[in-house]
């Protein structure tokens, strides 16, 4: 693997940022990623678990409350977001470690399942991290927003506010995991739940609260819902603001020409 390391810029934005910390607004998205994590691995057990880019800590946190594994490691580029992990007293929460990015500090097949949750859209070059995921774990949970529909060319600023600078669908997501030599085993699309958004809109966006917009924020994700069970995944995954897979190492690279 080459000796590629995260862009300064990119570095020095996310050293500081969980100073900025929103401890509600980050608890809240991490409980249905959680969940999104426990349903894709249903039926399935893993010892050994390393969330890689674990940002604050909310997830595993969330994840080891309800035992979802004896073991867990986490991995961070910002050090604020180390100390966030620190503090919350993680159970089974073996180590802690600050990362470039790219090198993951585990032996060759030595973790169970790592989780990438929400963190292939913020990464420069994504194949390097997945080739050393692949490298590093058995399996691997990975989920992104489904940010490439229409009108994305005129929201390339709303994204890079976000740190977004990868777009997906979940077919390119496939395509991308496909071509890396990744076997998908089991994979979900998901909705933004209500209570999220309407937490964006009180609470991020500050605006008042009322009885209209609750309405509306309900009946579009019912709708959507509906019509996604209805009409199947295709249309399912065309409505979906996640995608979420649960993959395995299928063995070396694809053969290119």
């Amino acid at each position: 693997m080459s000796e590629q390391t995260i862009s300064g810029n990119v570095k020095t934005a996310y050293d500081e940022f969980y100073q900025k910390h929103d401890e509600a607004w980050r608890m809240l998205g991490a409980k249905y990623k959680a969940q999104h994590i426990i349903d894709v691995c249903k039926g399935r057990n893993f010892k050994k678990v390393l969330e890689v880019g674990a940002g604050d800590g909310s997830i595993l946190k969330l994840l080891a409350d309800q035992n979802f594994a004896p073991e867990y490691h986490a991995v961070e580029i910002s050090e604020s977001g180390v100390g966030h992990i620190l503090s919350r007293n993680i159970n089974n929460l073996v180590s802690v470690q600050l990362f470039d990015g790219y090198h993951l500090p585990f032996e060759d097949n030595s973790v169970d399942l790592i989780i990438l949750s929400h963190v292939l859209e913020h990464v420069e070059h994504e194949r390097l991290l997945l080739r050393e995921l692949k490298r590093v774990a058995r399996s691997c949970v990975i989920e992104v927003p489904l940010d490439y529909r229409v009108g994305v060319d005129k929201r390339i600023k709303h994204f890079l506010a976000y740190g977004h600078i990868n777009v997906y669908t979940p077919t390119s997501l496939r395509y991308l995991l496909c071509t890396e030599s990744f076997e998908i085993e089991n994979d979900l699309s998901s909705l933004i739940e209500p209570e999220v958004t309407r937490f964006n809109s009180y609470i991020n966006q500050k605006k008042a609260k009322s009885f209209i917009t609750d309405l509306k924020i309900t009946a579009e994700y019912v709708v959507k819902n509906s019509l996604g069970k209805i009409f199947g995944k295709k249309l399912n995954e065309q409505l979906a603001n996640a995608y979420t897979v649960l993959c395995k190492n299928a063995g070396d690279q694809v053969d290119i020409f």
